[in-house]
């Protein structure tokens, strides 16, 4: 049977447990509380990286009012009062009851350096998964009008945060990430993006001169396995200085065995190759960028689901994000070779003619020889 609706039920229990930050932020406030004068001890924690907003507002007003003298503090509440009144505008739930609960619940006040430590590393997972959801929008926006260099300074961005990361976190043993993910790449393969590859198959076998210069664009940049193997068909053919037409570019693909399997009639592929438009260039440059964009969106999906597991450390989340940007490095380098413009050639100086060189002094004839 449904559940009855009672409009004086609250559903409180269902409410989730409290993630252990919040135990740890709790205990910090409340060590600092008991004794304030560890305030000095607690290095490099601000008040936004709490998760608690009260409990950051919190822990800034900490900071902001006097130290108390020791030993009035520990019979006269007046810093505690004090505190609650600075932080009060930022978070005005914060009651006088809370602050003496945050003192109970700290098991042990001397710990309070670990604490903030624990706060750091969570706030550097929530940062590091903001960082990869925004690689992953930016690669998606279709306003954006230069998406692939848009893209390519988020992820600048993030390598830059993991750098910062890796001078607050000291390296340990076992800093691969714990969990294995399942390989689930982006979807690549639309109808514009097969549209493009096609063009640029037909363009090239019209003008194969151009595939000279397009090493940058490779096989695996392709969302179709039959347009990948064409291509290396291409590819081939320059490459070894033979006539490029559609019959060569058919003859080459039976020996690839694309035709072996019959789903693919002969006719339909010298069609296929048979329709230029434009610039090959153009075309490799869309199919590049295509390629570009997705694996930045696989990335970001891996350091997100690494920022997501709570088992990882903040240096495994480090190396193993590290590791993920890697696999944009090489279509970095490709994609800056395609669009770099074209140094102009210079025209040679022409060469002075060669100066003849001196040789030894002719051999004195002397008396003797002459005799």
């Amino acid at each position: 049977m449904p559940h009855s609706t009672d409009p004086y039920e609250d559903d409180l229990d269902d409410l989730p447990s409290p993630r252990p930050v919040h135990y740890a932020e709790q205990s910090l406030l409340g060590a600092l509380l008991l004794d304030p004068h560890r305030l000095p001890d607690v290095r490099g924690l601000e008040a936004e990286q709490f998760s608690n907003h009260a409990h950051g507002a919190l822990f800034q007003a900490m900071r902001t009012v006097p130290l108390p003298d020791p030993e009035a503090h520990r019979s006269d509440p007046a810093w505690l009062n004090s505190v609650l009144d600075a932080a009060r505008p930022q978070a005005p739930g914060l009651t006088a009851s809370y602050l003496h609960t945050l003192v109970q619940v700290c098991p042990w006040p001397q710990h309070a350096p670990t604490y903030a430590r624990m706060i750091q590393s969570d706030h550097a997972r929530r940062t590091l998964l903001m960082h990869a959801q925004r690689l992953a929008q930016t690669a998606v926006d279709a306003t954006l009008p230069h998406r692939a260099a848009a893209t390519l300074a988020q992820a600048d961005g993030l390598a830059q945060f993991l750098d910062t990361l890796a001078g607050r976190f000291a390296p340990h043993p076992g800093s691969l990430p714990r969990n294995v993910l399942p390989e689930q790449p982006t979807a690549r393969s639309s109808e514009e993006a097969l549209d493009e590859e096609r063009l640029l198959l037909a363009t090239a076998t019209a003008h194969p001169a151009a595939l000279k210069d397009m090493r940058w664009l490779q096989p695996d940049d392709f969302t179709q396995s039959l347009h990948a193997t064409l291509w290396q068909c291409l590819t081939s053919l320059v490459h070894r200085a033979e006539p490029v037409d559609p019959v060569t570019v058919l003859w080459e693909a039976q020996h690839r065995g694309l035709l072996a399997a019959g789903d693919l009639a002969a006719g339909d592929l010298m069609a296929l190759v048979s329709t230029p438009v434009g610039s090959a260039e153009h075309w490799g440059e869309r199919i590049l960028q295509r390629a570009l964009l997705t694996s930045a969106c696989d990335v970001a999906t891996r350091i997100a689901a690494y920022a997501e597991d709570p088992a990882n450390t903040t240096h495994q989340l480090i190396t193993g994000s590290r590791r993920a940007l890697a696999d944009l490095t090489a279509l970095r380098t490709r994609w800056q070779r395609s669009t770099a413009p074209t140094p102009p050639a210079t025209p040679r100086a022409p060469r002075s003619p060669a100066v003849s060189r001196a040789g030894p002094p002719p051999r004195a004839t002397t008396a003797r020889a002459l005799r």
